[in-house]
């Protein structure tokens, strides 16, 4: 069982990494009640199932807020701990929804900074690949990039996982 989080971690990692399952057991070292801020959106079955696989695995004491836009604004209001997963998806739907996207990191970055914590987001670790084809793709991989650059650098703990492994890119001591 991991120890509580400091006030602010960032666990990065690649599809089926266990980032998410490494963020919830960090939350839910904490007391209760957990936020669970949810930004996925569930375009086709295939989300369906995935949203459903990660209801599932988390306890009842769960408190899940589904905010595919608006997480800035619901990091603001919360109180307690907080995960966010993830924050690629929360990027996609601003990409979608033609959002400006230096604007919505800026807000995101000065919600966290005055975050009480424990805050834990999550991200998909995308640029460790090819360089992707088209100019979409690679928009998106440029700015996951940038904002897990922005976010790690406020972030008193940043993890990596690998493999179900987390290992630890930048320390932070436990809140």
């Amino acid at each position: 069982m991991p120890q509580p989080p400091p006030r602010m971690t960032l666990v990065l990692g690649g599809a089926r990494s266990g980032k998410s399952a490494y963020a919830e057991a960090l939350i839910e070292a904490c007391p209760g009640p957990w936020l669970y801020l949810a930004t996925a959106q569930a375009f086709d079955d295939e989300m369906v199932d995935r949203i459903a696989q990660h209801r599932a695995r988390r306890p009842e004491a769960w408190r899940t807020r589904d905010v595919p836009l608006a997480l800035p604004e619901a990091i603001a209001e919360a109180d307690g701990p907080v995960l966010v997963d993830c924050l690629t998806l929360w990027l996609t739907n601003l990409i979608l929804a033609e959002a400006d996207l230096e604007d919505a990191t800026m807000r995101l970055v000065s919600a966290c900074a005055r975050a009480p914590g424990p805050l834990v987001l999550v991200g998909n670790e995308v640029g460790l690949g090819i360089v992707p084809d088209n100019a979409l793709a690679r928009r998106f991989r440029d700015a996951a990039g940038r904002l897990h650059q922005r976010l790690a650098a406020e972030a008193d703990r940043v993890v990596l996982t690998v493999a179900g492994l987390p290992l630890i890119v930048k320390p932070g001591a436990p809140a």
